[in-house]
């Protein structure tokens, strides 16, 4: 038994998506371990959550609701998961860590919401002016810390954290001022005509959200692939992330390959911006910084910072905290233990290097013991 897990974790074709679960399984048993500690059944606790996002039936239900409810309420709140860890993932892929993903959310769900979403544009334009909108105001905050990180060596972990706070503030600035509900402290609620989510749509007598967003989101995914995979500009991109003084030597301008893919990325987590805040949500809190942008990292590196790979942690993801309330109600565990769990994830995901050695290391022991045997 112990030689068929190494060859099925030592298969190199295969680590891609053994590692993770690997490291998911250690999570939540780690998971399951705390909540043992807090006197609660990990059992009900994992169920609580998969009921919660849908993927499980509750034993009743409000008024117009259904499972089908709760899982496309899921899917509505995976897009802008599944746009920031792409945003993850192309920085990543570059060498570079974008850890200002929430701030550029905010600036391109802000700018969407002020320049669109109180407009009387018709949704046929409104739509699509939001994403393009949206995109570029992430790209040109993505861009930016790229170009600080190329001309200045600014370390760009440093400068998105700076960004962050310099937008949070800056928007919230002006949403007290200009953009404020009285009544719910948070911007204005935009008009239905720009929004990414179109909700309280009745299917088979039951009240759903349908979003736009994961279509477009599971849309870019692929597109992503294929652009780092098959692409110049993609295999570019993986050189400089590699190696950047042998890129250099190979004549690749790791200048504007740098602030390529950080524009890309910032575009990514601008639109995970549109379908979270004209999405998800039809309003911006004001001061506040998503903490979606963050989760972003666990999701692309469970997803092994593969474009594909991340469709499928941002799944587990986003189960992990939409079933987070219900679980909580039904468990009596408070909700955090979702948050607890998703940071073991990022925790054992980072350790997917460490992982790969172990297995390169045992495995000659193993092979040599298989020839002794097969030599007698």
């Amino acid at each position: 038994m112990p030689r068929l897990r190494l060859k099925v974790l030592g298969n190199e074709n295969w680590q891609w998506i053994s590692i993770p679960l690997l490291s998911v399984f250690f999570a939540i048993l780690t998971g399951s371990a705390v909540v043992l500690l807090m006197g609660k059944s990990p059992v009900d606790t994992y169920l609580g959550i998969l009921q919660g996002a849908g993927f499980v039936p509750k034993a009743n239900y409000a008024g117009g609701t259904g499972m089908l409810t709760d899982f496309m309420s899921f899917l509505d709140a995976m897009a802008p998961m599944l746009f920031a860890a792409l945003g993850v993932t192309v920085a990543f892929k570059a060498g570079l860590f974008n850890i200002g993903i929430s701030g550029q959310m905010l600036a391109g769900g802000f700018l969407a919401t002020v320049l669109i979403g109180y407009s009387d544009l018709p949704w046929m334009l409104a739509k699509p002016l939001v994403l393009v909108i949206a995109g570029t105001a992430g790209a040109l905050a993505g861009g930016f810390i790229g170009y600080l990180k190329y001309r200045f060596n600014i370390n760009e972990v440093v400068s998105s954290i700076m960004t962050n706070y310099i937008l949070a503030y800056l928007i919230s600035f002006i949403i007290n001022t200009a953009y404020v509900n009285p009544v719910s402290r948070q911007s204005e609620y935009i008009n239905p005509s720009a929004a990414l989510t179109i909700k309280g749509v009745s299917v088979a007598s039951v009240k759903v959200n349908l979003s736009i967003g994961i279509i477009l989101a599971l849309l870019a995914a692929i597109l992503l692939h294929y652009l780092i995979n098959k692409t110049r500009l993609g295999f570019e991109i993986k050189a400089v992330g590699a190696n950047r003084k042998g890129a250099q030597y190979a004549g690749i301008n790791i200048g504007r390959t740098m602030v390529t893919a950080m524009m890309i990325s910032g575009a990514l987590a601008g639109l995970a911006g549109a379908t979270f805040y004209l999405g998800y949500f039809t309003s911006i809190q004001p001061g506040v910084l998503s903490g979606l942008g963050f989760n972003a990292i666990a999701t692309s590196l469970l997803g092994n910072i593969s474009p594909l790979g991340v469709i499928l942690s941002s799944i587990l993801i986003t189960i992990l905290d939409k079933g987070a309330t219900f679980m909580s109600s039904k468990v009596g565990v408070v909700k955090e233990i979702s948050g607890v769990i998703t940071s073991l994830i990022l925790l054992f995901s980072a350790m997917g290097a460490y992982f790969r050695y172990l297995i390169a290391k045992k495995q000659p022991e193993y092979e040599s013991g298989g020839e002794e045997e097969a030599h007698k």
